[in-house]
């Protein structure tokens, strides 16, 4: 046990969260006494009862534990009952970054994995990796995935190397000093925390100082100005110059079959589809070079990689034979990126796309973008707002209707719906699904739930 979380409570607001519930295992092995509240069961709560953590379903003041430290996530809003009397109570409230970076602490060597887009599925490419290698590597992932014989979202190994999904939607990846910062990519997205670009690079390069070497795509504009100097390993796809150059991308049309690519004289085969993923794995190749893994030792561990829940899975067949994914794209360039990958598998049958937008702010700014981005389908259907964090009442007039407006604009001629609630796209989904159809759900918050009922799996 840690001197550090012996002895200590820990309650967590919202511990179902993908992220927190990590947290709260990692806290409980190191000898906190962690307890947590979340509005609904889930697989989540259900994991941490097993480890022995005690979940309260239904928020309330009257589950604060006495004495307790409070932890948070940014989704927790400060009308929240139990974060409400924890600062009238006057007991210490903790960001769920906070309590990451002393868990980081606890290792010494760390890999921190920022950026717009494709965070998630390296960190847990570089875990995969440690972890195939004998390495035992800690890790948080903001996603479910299979590494070994766990199928989790973090664990804590024996291992010096602890790998960590590094957020920047909330300016919380400022909050760690990582010996390897990871940078996928910079693209201006969350307008509820940063003004513009140009404060989102300065963040950047802020998080990009407090590393000792830094790995970034080399087709990432404005890199001049994140002063990385010398310290850098850049990678890209040809014909980009980069330290780590990927060509000869190619992603078969047999879904069965990941992407491969050649670096330098050798071929490198993924468990994964999608250019997308050829750059994340790039990243992760050169990440694991600086903590001391060769390319060949790394090559057969990436092929059996099998990606993160959520990201390009493959949920089943529906009745009549349409075949169904789920993918939580939730910004344009990740849609543009899941139908790009679904039109590449789906061998010559229609793309059927049912997106759910993310946040009122980021539809009010970005419905444009996004109704190219699902223009790339046969077929859309739009939900309306998952709000996440923010309230309909602030934000008047903003529904689904207006990325499914622009989504017809930019595709004349195909069929587009607005189907404000999951019921809605269902029952149109039973209608007009075919045989030798694609179908994918797409976006943050709970809309793979259409994705299984239309397959007969319920959720």
């Amino acid at each position: 046990m840690s001197a550090d979380f012996a002895g200590r409570k820990l309650h967590l607001i919202g511990v179902g969260g993908v992220g927190m519930s990590g947290l709260a295992i990692a806290a409980h092995q190191l000898g906190a006494d962690v307890t947590g509240s979340d509005r609904e069961a889930s697989s989540y709560t259900a994991r941490l009862e097993e480890a022995g953590i005690a979940v309260t379903i239904g928020q309330d003041a009257a589950n604060l534990p006495a004495g307790a430290e409070i932890v948070r996530s940014t989704a927790i809003l400060d009308e929240n009952p139990e974060l409400a009397a924890a600062r009238e109570q006057g007991l210490k409230v903790l960001h769920r970054s906070e309590l990451l970076a002393e868990l980081v602490a606890t290792k010494p060597r760390c890999i921190a994995v920022a950026g717009s887009h494709g965070k998630t599925t390296t960190t847990a490419m570089i875990a995969h990796v440690l972890d195939q290698l004998g390495l035992d590597p800690s890790y948080f992932v903001g996603g479910e995935v299979t590494i070994g014989d766990r199928t989790t979202n973090a664990h804590l190994g024996s291992g010096d190397v602890v790998v960590i999904e590094a957020d920047e939607s909330d300016g919380s990846f400022l909050r760690y000093d990582p010996e390897i910062a990871v940078i996928t990519n910079i693209e201006f997205e969350h307008p509820e925390t940063w003004s513009g670009l140009d404060e989102l690079i300065d963040a950047f390069r802020d998080f990009a100082a407090r590393a000792k070497k830094i790995v970034i795509s080399a087709d990432q504009p404005r890199i001049d100005e994140l002063a990385i100097d010398d310290r850098s390993i850049t990678f890209a796809p040809a014909p980009i110059t980069a330290d780590l150059q990927a060509a000869t991308i190619t992603t078969p049309a047999d879904p069965a079959l990941g992407s491969s690519f050649q670096l330098g004289e050798d071929v490198f085969e993924l468990g994964v589809r999608g250019e997308h993923n050829v750059l994340n794995a790039l990243a992760a190749l050169a990440a694991l070079e600086l903590v001391g893994v060769a390319r060949k030792d790394a090559a057969a561990a990436l092929k059996s990689f099998t990606g993160v829940g959520r990201r390009f899975e493959l949920i089943g067949e529906t009745a009549n034979g349409a075949v169904v994914y789920d993918d939580y794209a939730h910004h344009q360039t990740e849609v543009r990126a899941a139908l790009t990958t679904a039109r590449q598998t789906a061998k010559g049958g229609r793309v059927v796309a049912v997106f759910l937008p993310h946040l009122y702010s980021r539809t009010r700014s970005y419905a444009r973008e996004f109704g190219e981005s699902l223009a790339l389908a046969d077929i859309v259907i739009v939900n309306d707002v998952y709000p996440a964090r923010e309230l309909a009442k602030d934000f008047p007039g903003i529904t689904g209707w207006l990325i499914a407006a622009k989504t017809a604009d930019a595709a004349p001629g195909k069929p587009v719906y607005y189907e404000p609630t999951y019921d809605d796209a269902v029952a149109l989904l039973e209608k007009i699904l075919e045989p030798g159809d694609l179908c994918i759900t797409v976006g943050a918050g709970d809309v793979y739930r259409v994705a299984h009922r239309i397959v007969g799996a319920g959720a």
